[in-house]
């Protein structure tokens, strides 16, 4: 059994392809696992540290918007494209795999186009809403796709059904219980706001919860842990510099302990990358989304609109954020528990949480058929 996984750039398109290699070591020791992926992205470092067989293409994705500086690497991508066809084919048959797994980026593109020329079964897995260029130009000659959310069928053109599998969810955020994570973090019935913009962090979130922990400071009646980022965290301290920050407030450059306190909180804020979304809805969680309009085709906006539209979220987009909006929001909410009830419960009616089992019994249907 060789398995091949291509996807790369951001952890939204790395770490399901890991969930699911896992998932199916776990089950076939065996199995023999590949990955292809570009060697200046995260990829290069996640995928190793799996012990993963890891091999490299070079390719670039192509610049939407129009500039003198941007042809110029349009034009470097196209070189990039011939060459990564090139060597895919040549990893292709050098690694003989019996299914190619996309799921997504622009280092998957080439990959699943040279294994469905040659043949070899290919699977692809969509995380968003709005599934991203690659997946909308392979779907229809892929052998099967699955997609996270419903929304996305509407975007693709397809010559057999969809499955939706949902995203895999980290297992350690479902052993936990929100009473067992507000023990561990020392925290008595007040309500918890927990927020967060990324590992490097969101400049505009950043700026709004300072806002936020500013109007709620000195009253007690909440608590909040806030994630700065890495480029966030000494603009965020500059921030509250005479201030005295009520003992209820936990200010961090990044959340090492993510399952614990998003299982304690009664609040999220955040930006809506798929899987963060997966992973809110697995535990319930009414949130407040500001989607990123920095990635590619708006994606983060139609993901936290699906969660909208079921009465699990409200969406802020950033640029409507100001303090005042975000106080206006969260303290409609946090202090309402039946509001917060009913959006728990639409989370929950959103969560796939067998995601893994869901995707595996796809691929291996390629297997048991053969």
């Amino acid at each position: 059994m060789r398995i091949l996984f291509a996807g790369g750039g951001t952890a939204g398109h790395i770490n399901p392809a890991l969930a699911v290699a896992g998932y199916i070591k776990e089950k076939h020791p065996d199995a023999e696992i590949f990955y292809i992926g570009t060697a200046n992205k995260l990829e290069a470092r996640l995928v190793p540290e799996k012990g993963y067989d890891f091999r490299t293409i070079d390719v670039a994705g192509f610049q939407r918007s129009l500039s003198i500086k941007n042809i110029g690497k349009n034009i470097s991508a196209v070189k990039k494209a011939i060459t990564a066809s090139v060597d895919s084919k040549k990893l292709l048959k050098e690694i003989k795999p019996d299914v190619v797994v996309g799921t997504g980026g622009y280092v998957s593109g080439p990959v699943l186009k040279q294994a469905q020329r040659l043949g070899i079964k290919t699977v692809i897995h969509e995380q968003n809403a709005f599934p991203g260029v690659t997946t909308k130009m392979l779907a229809s000659g892929a052998d099967a796709v699955m997609i996270a959310m419903p929304d996305a069928k509407r975007h693709l053109k397809l010559n057999k059904e969809p499955i939706i599998t949902g995203n895999p969810v980290r297992g350690e955020l479902l052993k936990i219980t929100k009473e067992e994570a507000r023990v561990r973090l020392g925290l008595d019935n007040r309500p918890l706001i927990l927020s967060f913009g990324g590992s490097l962090g969101a400049r505009r979130i950043n700026e709004a919860v300072c806002g936020l922990i500013k109007w709620h400071n000195g009253t007690h009646k909440f608590y909040h842990i806030h994630a700065t980022g890495k480029t966030g965290f000494e603009s965020v301290n500059d921030s509250f510099k005479g201030i005295k920050l009520s003992k209820e407030i936990d200010i961090r450059e990044y959340i090492n302990d993510m399952d614990i306190c998003m299982a304690a909180a009664d609040l999220v804020i955040c930006r809506a990358g798929a899987i963060t979304l997966s992973e809110l809805s697995a535990l319930g969680k009414p949130s407040v989304l500001i989607p990123s309009p920095y990635v590619a085709e708006n994606h983060q906006f139609h993901n936290a609109m699906t969660l909208k539209r079921t009465g699990a979220a409200q969406v802020i987009e950033e640029k409507d954020l100001t303090d005042e909006l975000l106080i206006e929001t969260v303290s409609g909410l946090i202090e309402n528990r039946p509001k917060l009830e009913k959006m728990s419960n639409a989370a929950l009616k959103n969560a796939i949480t067998d995601a893994n089992e869901r995707i595996y019994k796809v691929i291996m249907q390629f297997f048991t058929s053969s």
